[in-house]
């Protein structure tokens, strides 16, 4: 079975449907577990006392910012080559969740930065970067609004995608691009002179892995939602083009 036939709405919903539920529960249950041993069962950093505890949220979160806009690129990308509709509607079915994504990775950089730099922002590349990005996705969103026809909305949506994964990109690489800024490094790195402690690395691996599920689990059910949307609209449109024309 080509992996295609799931651009096939019916398809995709009687295929994803039975699953939601599951992840919802299984997402739930693996970040209860990452949260509560990371923040409750990991000691103090040395540097960094208790508040080191906050890249249980900020990594988990400031990864699936980046992602969901590579997402919403691989999607794009579907829809410009193939015109398939599941596509662009799970572009835009991840972007209010990508938004949140990144709305908590900046709250928490921030509520790290004010103990750790001694400010609550600074123009950082990658803390700049991830602002654009932020107001990427709201540009998205907005764009997909005010756009009442849906082929032309998911056209220019899908180009300010294009635009937007420079910034996810440089989101992601801005530390390796300019040797400057206040943010240290990546915290997950090849490297075991950059990674962080494995008491820290474990429960922070559970939390990502909690935060990835959240995510597939919502775009699928958002997707659902914008699928039956979209034939709601189709069958208002036909019941309306059917009525009789009064004199």
């Amino acid at each position: 079975m080509s992996i295609w036939s799931y651009a096939n709405p019916r398809k995709f919903l009687e295929t994803t449907a039975p699953w939601v539920p599951w992840l919802m529960w299984l997402s739930a249950a693996v970040l209860a577990v990452g949260l509560v041993w990371g923040f409750f069962f990991t000691p103090e950093a040395e540097r960094f006392g208790s508040s080191v505890k906050i890249i249980y949220l900020h990594v988990p979160s400031a990864l699936m910012a980046i992602n969901a806009w590579l997402m919403m690129l691989v999607a794009s990308l579907i829809w410009l080559v193939r015109r398939h509709h599941v596509s662009a509607l799970a572009a835009r079915a991840a972007a209010p969740i990508g938004m949140v994504m990144t709305l908590i990775a900046l709250v928490t950089g921030a509520i790290w930065g004010q103990p750790m730099w001694g400010t609550w922002w600074a123009w950082d590349p990658r803390l700049t970067s991830f602002l654009i990005l932020f107001l990427f996705y709201l540009g998205y969103i907005a764009l997909w609004a005010a756009i009442p026809d849906p082929d032309s909305a998911a056209d220019l949506t899908s180009v300010l995608c294009l635009v937007g994964s420079v910034f996810a990109i440089l989101s992601r690489y801005a530390v390796n691009f300019w040797n400057q800024g206040l943010h240290q490094g990546a915290s997950l790195s090849l490297d075991s002179q950059e990674n962080v402690a494995d008491v820290f690395w474990l429960p922070l691996l559970v939390c990502m892995a909690g935060f990835v599920l959240l995510f597939v689990s919502l775009v699928l059910l958002r997707t659902g939602t914008e699928i039956r949307a979209r034939r709601i609209a189709a069958m208002r449109a036909r019941a309306r083009r059917a009525e009789p024309v009064r004199a």
